[in-house]
């Protein structure tokens, strides 16, 4: 059974606490995959939360662009936003598709043929998946599901996962329709592509989740609005099926008068859906053991 750390703790100390109880040293050059959210957005993880964690992996922050119309859909513009936005101040930043893509296997994919990652992909050792656990317009709620989907594709990678597998096109894939269930099910075949070319590759990489800021919409989103519900705190695991079930377990249990409007979001999308799926793929376990740090 997998195992999910927990600490109420967000901050610094918190984020290391989770890290090292993982118990895996990650070494060599490391990706940190966040999010650099949004012009206009508020919820993105913050310099002062999670510099002092970045810097002491000697970790480079990596993304892709986007292939929506927006302030990240080129170079030049993303890495504006990316200083804007504070992530310049203590890392380097890497656009890895910005000198092109390359194509990784989806080895049982319903909608996927394979998936498309930043070029840059290659060159890191290790990774860290540092998700902001949110809603999501598009696919119910962010986690580390979509940061391993949706935010390693490529700017092509993401039209092709958005399309279910029909087009690479930016352009195009937003004039397709198709039936909610296949673009959930064609994140969760993108996301495991990620892991499996790593596993098979002998590169590690460990899930980390914050779990504030919880608005119905993403860090993506120029129009993010406020949080609805109070913090969590912060989940880690060796596990991203895991993580993002503890995720969901934790606004399921909650309380709070707002975690209504959240779960709205996640399940009027079908946004729970893709843990199942992920399960079906052998990406991980919706059965997890949570481990309380505090």
């Amino acid at each position: 059974m997998a195992k999910v750390y927990f600490t109420k703790e967000i901050s610094p100390d918190g984020l290391k606490k989770v890290y090292e109880a993982l118990g895996v040293e990650l070494s060599g050059r490391v990706g940190v995959k966040v999010s650099t959210g949004e012009k206009g957005a508020k919820g993105y993880l913050k310099a002062d939360l999670i510099g002092p964690f970045v810097k002491s992996l000697n970790g480079t922050i990596v993304e892709c662009n986007t292939a929506y119309p927006g302030a990240r859909n080129t170079v030049s513009d993303h890495m504006k936003v990316a200083e804007e936005h504070g992530f310049t101040s203590f890392a380097e930043v890497d656009i890895m598709d910005s000198e092109g893509e390359m194509k990784i296997p989806v080895l049982h994919g319903k909608h996927l043929k394979y998936d498309l990652v930043g070029s840059h992909f290659d060159n890191y050792d290790a990774f860290v998946n540092l998700a902001h656990g949110k809603g999501h317009v598009m696919g119910g709620f962010g986690a580390n599901l979509k940061n391993q989907s949706i935010g390693f594709a490529s700017r092509n990678g993401k039209a092709y996962i958005h399309s279910c597998g029909k087009t690479k096109s930016p352009r195009l894939c937003w004039m397709l329709k198709h039936p909610q269930i296949n673009f959930i099910e064609s994140m969760a075949e993108a996301a495991t592509a990620v892991s499996d070319y790593l596993r098979e590759n002998g590169r590690p990489i460990v899930y980390i989740t914050v779990m504030n800021a919880l608005s119905v919409s993403c860090d993506c989103d120029s129009e993010q609005g406020d949080p609805v519900m109070e913090d969590l705190g912060i989940v880690g695991s060796l596990d991203p099926v895991a993580n993002d079930q503890a995720f969901i377990d934790m606004v399921w249990a909650s309380k709070d008068p707002g975690a209504a409007e959240l779960r709205e979001r996640i399940d009027s999308r079908l946004g729970r859906e893709i843990l199942p799926y992920a399960e079906k793929l052998g990406l991980g376990s919706r059965e997890y053991k949570l481990v309380e740090l505090d």
